[in-house]
C-alpha cells in the first residue's frame, strides 16, 4: 500500500475490495487514529472500524479509500460557525463517510445523518489506581462485616453465653446436687467459654452432660465458620488494594480536591456537561471551562498518559476506558456510567448510504460479527483479573450458619429438659410424688426462683406486721 501526505497532516489510503465488477462505487472515508478503531501497523490501517469497512464493503459491494481527519477532530462547531473534524469533512463533501469512533449527538444529527450505531457507550471516569489508595481506618479490622453482620454476631454471642447458662443449670447431668455442689457454669464463665471458643482456645469448665456439650459444639463449629468467612474476607480486602474507589460516582470526582479532571477538547462528552441540566454536571462543566488550557487534552492517546503519570482523571467514553483499563493494569474505571450513548457512521443528509449502511450493521450485530470484533480488539492480558469488586460480608451470606446455630442451641435446651425430666420421674417414684410437682421443684431451685419467692413473701408479712 502507498501512503501519500495530505495537508501536512493527514494520511491516505486506496484500499479495494473484493469483486471482479469493475464498476463498483468507490466511497471516501474519513476516520481518526485512535486505538483500537484505527491504527497504523507496518505501512497499514488496521482495527476495528476498517474491520468493519471491510464487512461492509463485503455486504453492499463497493469500494473506498481511507483518509485521516486532517485536523485531528472529531467535529464540534468553531467559532466562526463551520464545523470541524470528521463532521466537517463530510458537510464539505471532502467524505463521503465518517467511520470512526464517532458518538451520534443531537447537534450532529442537525447536520449530518447517521446510521444505526455499531457500538453502545457512555460517560465514564478513568482513573490510576495508585491515586485512589486510602490509609486504613484505626478500626479496618471490622471492615470484613457490614455492621449488620457484627450487630448479629454480637446477638449471638450473648444468646449462645445464655443458653449454655441456662442448660448448664437445668441438666443433671451437669449439675447433680444444686443445694451441695457449685456450678461452675457461671453467666461470666459461660461468657468467657464462649469467648475462648471464637479465639479458638480450650477453656475450661470443661461440659460434662450431652445437653451442654450439644450446645459448646454447635458453638465451635459456628465460630469456626464464622473465623473462616473473616479470614477469607479480610484477605480479599487486603489484595484489593485500590480496588476500593474512593470515587465511586461523579459527585465524588467533583467533592475531592487531589484531582484534576478533563476531557476532549471539542468532543461531544464535553458539550454532554456544558448543555446537561444536572447541577453535578454543571459543576463538572465549570470547572473544565475556567481551566480548559490545562485539564483539557487534544488525544485519548494524550489523556491516557496523563492519567497514568499524574494526579488527573478523565472524563470520556467508557468502552474506550474499558480499553484502557485492560491495556494498562494499574488504571480501572469508576462504577459509574452517565450519558448513554452510540457511535454510528456518519454521512451527508439524505445520502443512499445512510439506509444501507444501518440495515448492513444490523446485520452485523444479528450474525454475532459485532460482538466478534469487539472480542478480537479489547483484548488484553488483564482480562482474567476478577472485575467484582470487594464488599462487606452481609447477613443474608451467613444465614445458614446463624439457623445451623439456633437449631444447635434448641436442641441443647431440649435435651437439657428431657435430662431433668428423666431425673424427676425417678425422683417422683420414690418420693411417692406427683411428677410435675418434682420437675417444677427442680426448675425452681436451679433457677433460684422458690428463693426469691420466700423472700418476697417474707418482706411482705413484714409489712403486714
Amino acid at each position: 500500500m502507498n501512503w501519500t501526505s495530505r495537508n501536512d497532516d493527514a494520511l491516505s489510503q486506496g484500499i479495494d475490495s473484493r469483486g471482479p465488477e469493475e464498476a463498483l462505487p468507490t466511497l471516501t472515508v474519513t476516520t481518526i487514529l485512535e486505538d483500537p478503531y484505527v491504527m497504523v501497523r507496518s505501512a497499514e490501517l488496521e482495527g476495528y472500524c476498517i474491520d468493519l469497512l471491510k464487512a461492509l464493503a463485503a455486504m453492499l459491494r463497493f469500494r473506498y479509500r481511507v483518509k485521516v481527519v486532517g485536523d485531528g477532530q472529531y467535529g464540534a462547531i468553531a467559532p466562526s460557525g463551520n464545523w470541524t473534524g470528521m463532521i466537517g469533512e463530510v458537510l464539505r463533501r471532502e467524505a463521503d463517510i465518517a467511520v470512526a469512533p464517532l458518538t451520534v449527538t443531537s447537534a450532529r444529527e442537525e447536520v449530518v445523518s447517521f446510521t444505526t450505531p455499531f457500538l453502545q457507550t457512555g460517560i465514564g471516569i478513568l482513573l490510576r489506581k495508585e491515586t485512589l489508595s486510602q490509609e486504613m481506618s484505626f478500626f479496618h479490622f471490622l471492615a470484613p462485616f457490614s455492621k449488620e453482620t457484627w450487630t448479629g454476631l454480637l446477638f449471638a454471642y450473648v444468646l449462645t453465653c445464655f443458653c449454655l447458662f441456662l442448660v448448664a443449670r437445668l441438666s443433671p447431668c451437669e449439675w447433680n446436687e444444686p443445694k451441695n455442689e457449685e456450678n461452675h457454669f457461671t453467666f461470666l464463665n459461660s461468657l468467657w467459654f464462649g469467648a475462648g471458643a471464637l479465639a479458638l482456645q480450650g477453656v475450661t469448665p470443661r461440659p460434662k452432660a450431652v445437653s451442654v456439650r450439644v450446645v459448646a459444639a454447635v458453638w465451635w463449629l459456628f465460630t469456626i465458620a464464622l473465623l473462616a468467612a473473616y479470614i477469607a474476607n479480610f484477605t480479599a480486602l487486603l489484595s484489593s488494594g485500590s480496588e476500593q474507589l474512593p470515587i465511586q460516582t461523579f459527585e465524588d470526582l467533583v467533592k475531592q480536591r487531589k484531582l484534576e479532571f478533563g476531557t476532549l477538547e471539542g468532543s461531544s462528552t464535553f458539550y454532554f456537561f456544558k448543555n446537561s441540566k444536572n447541577p453535578i454536571h454543571q459543576m463538572i462543566y465549570e470547572y473544565m471551562d475556567k481551566r480548559r488550557d490545562h485539564v483539557l487534552v487534544k488525544t485519548y492517546q494524550e489523556a491516557v498518559q496523563r492519567v497514568m503519570e499524574s494526579n488527573y482523571a478523565f472524563i470520556g467514553e467508557s468502552i474506550s476506558q474499558d480499553l484502557a483499563a485492560a491495556r494498562h493494569c494499574n488504571l480501572i474505571r469508576a462504577p459509574e456510567v452517565i450519558g448513554a450513548r452510540g457511535f454510528g457512521i456518519a454521512t451527508t443528509q439524505a445520502s443512499p448510504w445512510t439506509k444501507q449502511l444501518s440495515v448492513a450493521v444490523l446485520k452485523l450485530r444479528e450474525s454475532g460479527d459485532l460482538d466478534y470484533l469487539r472480542n478480537k480488539w479489547w483484548e488484553s492480558s488483564c482480562l482474567h483479573r476478577s472485575r467484582e469488586r470487594w464488599s462487606p460480608l452481609q447477613p443474608q451470606a451467613l444465614g445458614g450458619l446463624f439457623l445451623t446455630l439456633a437449631i444447635g442451641l434448641a436442641l441443647g435446651v431440649i435435651a437439657a429438659v428431657a435430662e431433668l425430666s428423666n431425673k424427676s420421674r425417678r425422683a417422683a417414684g420414690h418420693a411417692k410424688k406427683s411428677c410435675c410437682a418434682v420437675f417444677t421443684e427442680e426448675i425452681c431451685t436451679r433457677l433460684h426462683i422458690k428463693k426469691n419467692t420466700r423472700q418476697s413473701q417474707e418482706t411482705s408479712g413484714r409489712a403486714n406486721d
